[in-house]
């Protein structure tokens, strides 16, 4: 059936108006026939869309009314469904019903096939109806698919195009059906729009939902290929994709990093810079490791183009920031910040170069990579392949009349031998350290051969740091604290300091009753778990410190080559509070709970 026939017989329009609009078509006029009835005032939208839902076959719904279902919602997420103009409403078995204003636009149908891996069914809806009903069903609508509203206006960042101008768009319709080649051995091309388009909205979903890293898993036979990301310190899965496609994915990744495609026994680094490909300003460190049977796994970290946080909003404790303002403030000096990989030193470094970044200063930074940008610092991206190591960056600064150098970490002796020796001749030196905690980190050094004298003398100070999940501001409750629970963070604090340390259980006691106490009475925080925190009770991340300066006490110390536990005694003495004191101290505040604490600190 034709669209005029189609008009006429549900009376839309009159045979006189059909062939008014038929003569001005081919009277030059290249506008549709629909168009160009619209523009004549003749029919609607509404009425235009029943004649093409009637000519076309598909069925013709009414989004504010139709019950949509919580299965179809959780097949596709909000983003998807934003950039694409779909609303899932049905599924069943391998089938999922969806609403469109358009849907003979097979390219997104194509895409979410492949995403979904069901049978997709379009059916047609009024125009302008679904986007309403896509922010009706996602933001206002309860249950685990539920995203804030800045969530369904970033899922129109994709824009229905091809990502990079160098990718041609092939537009190959994806073969769903798995039956006629069950070795996953059958080729997607790593071009496909389908498969650049799921590429480029896993990376940023990823970014949306504050992930760090992403992990692709292959595995052999049929076993399908499995994405999680990593998100406040937990992998927790994000899709899963047939096992024919794992080739394509790990080729489509590669191609986007620049690394050689053919490479796949040995592993491979690389950077992706996203705004290439998307409108997010994200770079991510790609890095590719060979597993058995002759697959590859990949985990790209996520370096998003961010600003520096400030100082004093680090969640550092009051003391803690008075002795990082006090050093900082030093003109020349050693500064360590230590703690294992992923506890967000690199964050606290840039934090402390801000607070001393103005244009006075010539400050120089070698890093690897370069995470943080900040305008006025002279950041400096090493290579080691071709020489260019920290320690070759360290003498170049030296060189290059520099009043702060920023070393992204002190990996051997001859970059530690140059950081003092650059920290003793007038330099204020930054770096840091994979130690487990600030005393340690005086020992490591001492280990690696530097001169005790020296190093006693540029040491300004060393902050330890650990990464612990925050309770959830949505659903924590407070309720007075039992005198048990009180005796029990006592004994846990307490504990750290050496058998015959002057301060005493009670001098503890007494100061948290005058920091945190409400009228006298402690509170215990406890979360029950919503959907803000999916059900878990903690949300978002933040740091617990462990601030060592060096004293007079602690250089002597240092400088007699004096164990670990020798140097936290004396910090202790000096006002330090270890990482679990600061933890334990942020338990009595409601910020995070013992068990992060304990988790984080242990052993």
């Amino acid at each position: 059936m034709k669209l005029g026939e189609a008009l006429l017989e549900t009376g839309a329009i009159t045979k006189t108006q059909l062939d008014s609009a038929l003569k001005d078509q081919q009277s030059g006029r290249k506008k549709p026939l629909g168009e160009l009835l619209i523009d004549a005032g003749v029919v609607t939208e509404e009425q235009l869309q029943i004649a093409l839902a009637k000519k076309l076959g598909f069925p013709l719904i009414k989004l504010d009314v139709f019950p949509v279902e919580d299965e179809a919602l959780l097949k596709v997420p909000a983003t998807t469904a934003t950039r694409l103009k779909i609303l899932p409403i049905l599924k069943r078995q391998q089938m999922l019903v969806v609403a469109m204003e358009d849907p003979w636009r097979y390219s997104a149908l194509d895409e979410l096939k492949f995403a979904t891996q069901l049978k997709i069914v379009p059916v047609m809806a009024p125009p302008r109806s679904v986007e309403a009903a896509i922010y009706r069903q996602y933001v206002e609508r309860s249950g685990p698919w539920q995203v804030p509203p800045e969530t369904i206006s970033a899922g129109n960042l994709l824009p229905d195009m091809e990502f990079g101008g160098n990718i041609k768009d092939l537009a190959k319709e994806l073969d769903g059906d798995e039956e006629g080649d069950n070795t996953g051995n059958r080729q997607v091309q790593e071009s496909d729009n389908a498969l650049v388009r799921l590429v480029n909205s896993m990376i940023l979903d990823a970014y949306q939902r504050g992930a760090s890293d992403i992990h692709v898993e292959c595995y052999p036979g049929k076993e399908k290929v499995r994405i999680r990301f990593r998100q406040d310190g937990s992998l927790v899965s994000y899709l899963e994709l047939p096992a024919s496609h794992r080739a394509a994915l790990i080729a489509r990744l590669k191609i986007m990093a620049d690394l050689d495609i053919s490479e796949k026994r040995k592993p491979q680094d690389g950077k992706i810079n996203f705004a290439k490909f998307g409108p997010a300003r994200i770079e991510l460190r790609l890095a590719s490791i060979p597993t058995a049977n002759g697959l590859e796994d990949m985990v790209l970290r996520i370096l998003a183009s961010a600003k520096p946080v400030p100082l004093d909003h680090l969640g550092l404790a009051k003391h803690n920031v008075t002795g990082m303002h006090a050093i900082m403030e030093r003109p020349y000096g050693l500064f360590l910040i230590c703690g294992p990989t992923g506890s967000g030193k690199t964050t606290t470094l840039h934090s402390a170069i801000s607070y001393i970044n103005v244009p006075e200063r010539k400050i120089w930074t070698a890093e690897d990579p370069v995470e943080i940008t900040q305008p006025g610092l002279r950041q400096v991206q090493v290579q080691p392949k071709i020489g260019w190591t920290f320690a070759t960056a360290l003498r170049a600064f030296l060189r290059a009349d520099p009043d702060v150098i920023m070393v992204g970490e002190m990996r051997d002796e001859e970059t530690a031998h140059i950081g003092v020796e650059a920290s003793l001749t007038g330099h204020l030196v930054l770096s840091t350290l994979h130690t487990n905690s600030a005393p340690e980190s005086v020992t490591r050094l001492l280990d690696m051969g530097l001169d005790p004298f020296n190093f006693g003398d540029s040491l300004l100070g060393i902050l330890a740091q650990r990464l612990v999940k925050k309770m959830c501001k949505e659903c924590k409750v407070a309720e007075p604290a039992s005198q048990e629970w009180i005796e029990q963070l006592l004994d846990d604090y307490c504990h750290q300091f050496a058998e015959d340390s002057p301060i005493t259980r009670a001098d503890i006691h007494q100061r948290w009753v005058d920091e945190y106490a409400e009228k006298g009475q402690f509170m215990r925080y406890t979360c029950k778990g919503c959907e803000e925190c999916n059900h878990t009770g903690l949300k978002g991340r933040l740091g617990i410190h462990e601030l060592l300066q060096n004293s007079r006490a602690v250089k002597r110390l240092i400088q007699k080559g004096a164990r670990a536990e020798e140097i936290q005694a004396q910090a202790l003495l000096d006002g330090m509070r270890t990482l679990k004191q600061d933890g334990i101290e942020k338990v009595l505040q409601g910020l995070t709970t013992l068990e992060e604490v304990r988790a984080a600190t242990a052993g």
